[in-house]
């Protein structure tokens, strides 16, 4: 989503390492994963991009914005993937026991100010 915005704008932008994460998921950390490199003239006007595009208020279908419904927040991580639940700790345990990727994980929102997962619904 990145590089598409970057590239609309006309700012050159390279995705690297993505094929590696895609392939061994563990290993990600171990080369940094994946990475999105812009020349040095265009790193803020880049990076003033990319924050914007992080602070975005989140919408649903409706246009109603989306909340966290712990503290009324709008500041949220779309995306993110949970393991808080019995599936999630029983695929934990066993990606351990045999050296595989998690099995099972459920993507929902969380909020930035108090870490409240709660579903997309």
């Amino acid at each position: 989503m990145y590089k598409t915005k970057l590239l609309s704008l006309g700012i050159e932008c390279f995705i690297f390492d993505e094929q590696m994460n895609t392939l061994n998921p563990i290993m990600g950390v171990a080369f940094g994963g994946i990475k999105l490199k812009v020349n040095g003239n265009d790193y803020e006007k880049s990076n003033q991009v990319i924050t914007e595009i992080e602070n975005a208020i989140l919408t649903n279908e409706k246009d109603e914005v989306i909340r966290c419904p712990n503290c009324n927040s709008d500041e949220l991580y779309t995306g993110f993937k949970s393991i808080k639940s019995v599936k999630g700790i029983l695929s934990t345990i066993t990606s351990f026991l045999f050296m595989v990727y998690p099995l099972y994980y459920k993507n929902v929102y969380k909020c930035k100010k108090c870490g409240t997962e709660f579903d997309k619904t």
